[in-house]
């Protein structure tokens, strides 16, 4: 999470000058990340952005679609808007409590976000939301809706429902087998076209005087010790249950959640993804970043990056 908005400029620049199609910026509670995204656009950085994933709790669907093609006018550049309910902690924090049915919640979420930026009027009344109204018409670029995925139910929803479906830490193995199908099956149930799918990798190079284990705890660790992510973890096929973090980060790894290795070597990962069935990888050097600092975060995307900008697959 950026804690002033200038620390956005140098990835957004980044974006502008390569290859690079998309920025991406995951919930922030520092620098909001619409606003650290406007930011860089005043700059003279203003580049198309993802938003992977804010969390339903904390705004309603109409500021959601709002705040969205607000920032596609900043910006001048497409957004693609990605949504998800987040913990039942953090739902039961801000609602009193929790969503009784997480899928019921993103389908009323996603619907009204999707339907205001798309001129509808709204007459509204949901099991967790309620709208009444439109937004104000304005020419805007276009500004997509992603539902956060981990699992083959907010697949199929996915697939029913939104634009793109937004991974993370997901092996390209469990996108293949088990999410893809899911989100082509919600596809089919409604005769639409199958979502883009959108999955956000961590990944690092070798980092002097770090383990790779050790990297991707700093990026991870959370995550591995969140239930909803252990399960999706357990249905791939990775156990991180112990009480070990550098032992669960190595099956993370093992199990290609978790990218390590060369250039070379990250590029062929990376190469697997799009194989199966992904449309755009995001690389995410978080572990980097809280381990070796911002620098060497971005010296890592650069090298990548660049690396990729060498083979013909680059997208």
């Amino acid at each position: 999470m950026p804690r002033r908005p200038e620390q956005l400029t140098p990835y957004a620049a980044l974006v502008h000058w390569t290859r690079a199609a998309r920025l991406w910026q995951g919930q922030s509670l520092a620098v909001e990340s619409h606003q650290g995204f406007a930011h860089a656009a005043g700059t003279g950085f203003g580049v198309p952005t993802g938003l992977g994933v804010s969390l339903m709790p904390l705004r309603h669907p109409y500021e959601a679609a709002l705040q969205a093609r607000s920032l596609a006018l900043a910006t001048g550049h497409p957004v693609l808007a990605g949504f998800g309910p987040g913990r039942p902690a953090l739902q039961r924090a801000m609602r009193g409590e929790p969503y009784a049915s997480p899928l019921t919640a993103a389908e009323e979420y996603v619907t009204l976000v999707r339907g205001l930026l798309r001129g509808r009027t709204f007459d509204f009344h949901g099991a967790y939301y309620h709208c009444e109204g439109a937004l104000p018409p304005s020419p805007a670029p276009e500004v997509q809706v992603g539902l956060g995925v981990l699992r083959p139910g907010m697949a199929r929803l996915a697939g029913r429902v939104a634009d793109a479906a937004i991974t993370w830490l997901t092996p390209a193995s469990y996108l293949r087998e088990t999410v893809i199908p899911a989100l082509r099956e919600g596809a089919g149930a409604e005769g639409r076209p199958v979502p883009r799918v959108v999955a956000m990798v961590p990944m690092a190079l070798p980092l002097p005087d770090h383990t790779a284990e050790a990297v991707a705890v700093a990026g991870s660790g959370p995550h591995m010790r969140a239930p909803h992510y252990a399960d999706m973890l357990r249905r791939a096929g990775i156990d991180v249950g112990g009480d070990d973090p550098r032992e669960n980060a190595r099956s993370l790894i093992a199990g290609g959640a978790f990218l390590a290795g060369d250039a070379d070597r990250l590029v062929e990962q990376i190469r697997d993804f799009w194989n199966s069935g992904v449309d755009e990888v995001v690389i995410n050097v978080t572990g980097v970043a809280n381990i070796g600092g911002p620098q060497a975060a971005m010296r890592q995307i650069k090298t990548i990056v660049t690396a990729l900008s060498g083979t013909e697959e680059t997208r």
